[in-house]
Order: C-alpha cells, then sequence, then structure tokens
C-alpha cells in the first residue's frame, strides 16, 4: 500500500499527489512513468512521474479528470493509501552534450515537461521552457518551472495572462533571433507535438516527444501503447515514452487516441462521487 502525502489541487481540473514511494523515488529519472491501481478491483493507469524527492522517499504525479478511474483518485484524501504503485518504468531521458535547450509544454503536459526542464537546469545547461494554455486559470505550476529554467515564457491562446499566443509561435520568435538550441523537448496534446516537429524540421533541430498512448501493462506485452516511428512499430512503455519527434507517425497517433473517448464519456457518466449527499448529511 501506498500513503498520500499531499494533495493539491492546480486548477480545476487537474491535481498534484505526492505519495510515498521510496524504492521508486530511488531509481526514478526524467521521462520514466509509474502504472497505478487504486484498489484491488482498480484499473491499471499509467502517469508520468512529475518529481521525485529521494530524501523523502516520495514520487509526486500530477493529473487531469479525464474518467472514471482519475475521478475516483482526484477523491482520494492525504493519508489515504493507493492499491499498487509501480516503477519507474520506461526508458530515462538522455541529455548527454546538451548546453543550450528549449522545453516545450503544453497544458498538462507542462508537468511532464518539468521534470525534464529542471534535469537539465541542474546541469548547467541553459533552458527556455515554453508552456501553453488556453487561458490564465488553466496555467499550473507556474513557480516550479521558473526555478527550473533559464527563461520561462508562459503563452495562452487568448492572451488572459499577458502573452497571447501558441507555443510554436514563441519558439519560432526564440529561434529566429539567434538562439541555437542543441534539443527542443516538445511534450503536451499530439497536435502541439507534431507542430512543433515540423517548425524544427527545416532548421534541423533536434527534437524529441514524448508519447503516451493507452498502456496496461507497462511491460509492451498488450500492445496497447504502440507507435509508428521512422516506418517501424515501437512500444511507448518499453521503447520510450521519448521518441524522435520527426520520425513519429503523428497521424496515425491521433486517429489511435480517439479509439476510447466516448467509452471514458459513459465511464465518466456511470460513475458516482462518494461525496455525494455529504454536505447535507
Amino acid at each position: 500500500m501506498y500513503k498520500i502525502v499531499r494533495k493539491e489541487t492546480l486548477n480545476p481540473t487537474v491535481s498534484l499527489m505526492e505519495v510515498e514511494a521510496p524504492y521508486i523515488a530511488k531509481k526514478a529519472e526524467p521521462g520514466q512513468f509509474i502504472i497505478l491501481r487504486i484498489d484491488e478491483n482498480g484499473e491499471r493507469i499509467p502517469f508520468t512521474i512529475a518529481d521525485f524527492d529521494r530524501e523523502k522517499g516520495t514520487v509526486t504525479i500530477i493529473f487531469q479528470v479525464v474518467g472514471n478511474t482519475t475521478e475516483r483518485l482526484n477523491e482520494m484524501e492525504e493519508g489515504e493509501f493507493l492499491q499498487d504503485f509501480v516503477g519507474p518504468l520506461g526508458v530515462a531521458s538522455h541529455f548527454e552534450g546538451v548546453k543550450k535547450a528549449a522545453v516545450i509544454g503544453g497544458g498538462l503536459g507542462t508537468a511532464i515537461a518539468y521534470p525534464q526542464a529542471k534535469k537539465l537546469h541542474s546541469m548547467g545547461v541553459e533552458v527556455d521552457m515554453i508552456n501553453g494554455f488556453r487561458n490564465k486559470d488553466l496555467v499550473i505550476i507556474e513557480d516550479m518551472c521558473e526555478a527550473a529554467c533559464t527563461r520561462l515564457f508562459t503563452m495562452t491562446d487568448d492572451g488572459s495572462n499577458g502573452n497571447k499566443g501558441f507555443v510554436t509561435q514563441k519558439l519560432e520568435e526564440l529561434i529566429k533571433e539567434g538562439n541555437e538550441y542543441d534539443v527542443v523537448i516538445a511534450i503536451g496534446p499530439l497536435v502541439m507535438m507534431k507542430a512543433v516537429s515540423e517548425l524544427t524540421r527545416p532548421y534541423g533541430i533536434k527534437t524529441i516527444v514524448s508519447m503516451n498512448p493507452v498502456m496496461i501493462d507497462g511491460t509492451g506485452m498488450c500492445g496497447g501503447c504502440r507507435v509508428t516511428v521512422g516506418g517501424e512499430t515501437k512500444f511507448a512503455c518499453v521503447d520510450g515514452p521519448d521518441f524522435d519527434g520527426h520520425l513519429v507517425d503523428f497521424d496515425q497517433a491521433i486517429l489511435r487516441s480517439k479509439m476510447f473517448k466516448e467509452g471514458e464519456q459513459r465511464s465518466r457518466e456511470n460513475h458516482h462521487c462518494r461525496m455525494e449527499g455529504m454536505q447535507n448529511a
């Protein structure tokens, strides 16, 4: 059993949880993930490791409520226990030889981009971080990101935070200003990662994306997380989740990502929050 030691609401649909998992915290690296189950009857769901503290023996995850399981997870509070918390899984990110990087987070992807930026920054790499959200009310972990990079640019689609535009617009602006990046790391919605990869392609800038398709067992056995990279089938759980953005078949990945939307919606509609009615009790 794994104790929830901290819970924080980051915006109306996104929460942070810090979980006691000393063996995972000891080995975890940016780019890796865990798979958890809420209880013995629960489904297995993957979450990228947003942060870890080796001394405290804790692992932090940040998740968005999108289905039945994440809704149930969001109902849990500090002091409660998760049934399973397995990891670290996946291949850790590698940053050898990088002197200057642009790290891009889109929406919830900011939580996955953060540990990448933090690691690079701790290595003495000059890091420009660009985060994008639909509006200012959805912005998350801005203070954490600011401490994990050299320069932080937080963009909003509607300009409600004073910086209107997409992450691709800001990245192109920085490139045209003469910033020579050894690598661009883009993490977020598939359409955003595709757009970043297409932007950097003509500049010849190495671009890494994090693929997070449906995962079940985390060992490559089920095949649910397959992606096509450079014309070859790869499994995000064991070959990734980091891949060369210029080689990923994003159109196929986007099509596959839509397969379970209807089922997720039905699952949420059939779930009844355990807190309902307690206000009148």
